[in-house]
């Protein structure tokens, strides 16, 4: 009975120092537990967090059995595991890295460094480009002709275009389809679009890690999964088997699109959505004009 009182004692003792920034501390660091449980889920560092964790069971128990060997060895293992853990990790760290910078937080992508009239021909070349591309997608699917393109969004892929060759083109069907002919020497790597335009064609993706991708994927559809996982990229896939049009965003893969859902897609996912209600105001305007006339 003393024993329940003392606790209860400690707890109310507690509750009575208990401030607002504590709260504020505990629910900062559960959302980085979570984040990190998140992060190393249904990937390969989730069975090495499985592996640290019993290792610090096998600590504990030989501390609490006094096992002196086995627990001196795991003390040294755990002093110098810290640098194992940044190398093992260093692909989940970097993801995670990565997901900050794309908060938006303060971020501005569509005008910043950029006049409204930049901004407005931007925004018309990124439109033109992905009407082009959404043509090219429905010729290359009725050819069977396989094809792999990435949507450049606000991670910027240099390390990726570096792999492959400079174009710097004004997109068209013609370039696009002739750069995935497949005797051309660029058809086998992925094709970069910056802003609207055909900048590099030919560049090599990372295939993902994961092991839930479904076998009947190939190379250019593990690719496309690869490149969403590490980047904000919208990237595109024309399967050469099936002619069946996909695209993958944030390591998820959406299949079987038409010409009509395909572009609809696109426009959500690259075009700001600022613009597009701007645009749907401005084409309710008219029409409430025409029906006051009338």
């Amino acid at each position: 009975m003393e024993s329940i009182v003392a606790v209860w004692n400690l707890f109310i003792s507690l509750i009575s120092m208990f401030r607002l920034t504590d709260a504020l501390d505990v629910l900062l660091v559960s959302f980085i537990i979570y984040s990190a449980i998140k992060l190393v889920r249904e990937t390969r560092a989730e069975q090495l967090v499985k592996g640290i964790i019993v290792l610090l069971l096998v600590w504990g128990v030989s501390n609490l059995l006094k096992l002196y060997m086995m627990k001196t060895l795991l003390t040294y293992f755990f002093q110098f595991s810290v640098m194992a853990l940044l190398v093992v990790f260093q692909p989940e760290i970097r993801r995670a890295l990565e997901q900050i910078g794309r908060t938006g937080i303060g971020d501005k992508h569509w005008t910043f460094g950029f006049s409204t009239a930049d901004s407005e021909a931007l925004l018309q070349q990124t439109r033109k480009g992905v009407n082009v591309v959404v043509d090219a997608a429905a010729v290359l699917q009725k050819q069977k002709t396989g094809a792999l393109i990435v949507f450049e969004m606000k991670t910027k892929l240099g390390d990726i275009i570096d792999t492959g060759t400079i174009v710097q083109a004004i997109p068209s069907v013609p370039i696009i389809c002739n750069i995935f002919f497949n005797k051309a020497p660029l058809h086998d790597g992925a094709m970069v679009i910056r802003d609207g335009m055909v900048y590099a064609a030919g560049c090599i993706l990372p295939l993902t890690k994961s092991d839930n991708v479904s076998i009947d994927l190939g190379t250019r559809h593990r690719a496309a999964i690869g490149m969403s996982e590490n980047s904000d990229a919208v990237i595109l896939v024309v399967s050469e088997e099936t002619g069946q049009i996909s695209l993958a965003v944030n390591g998820v893969m959406k299949r079987n699109f038409t010409r009509e859902t395909l572009k609809s897609e696109l426009e959500s996912l690259i075009l700001p959505k600022e613009t597009e209600q701007c645009e749907k105001k401005q084409g309710r305007i008219p029409s409430i004009r025409r029906g006051k006339k009338s």
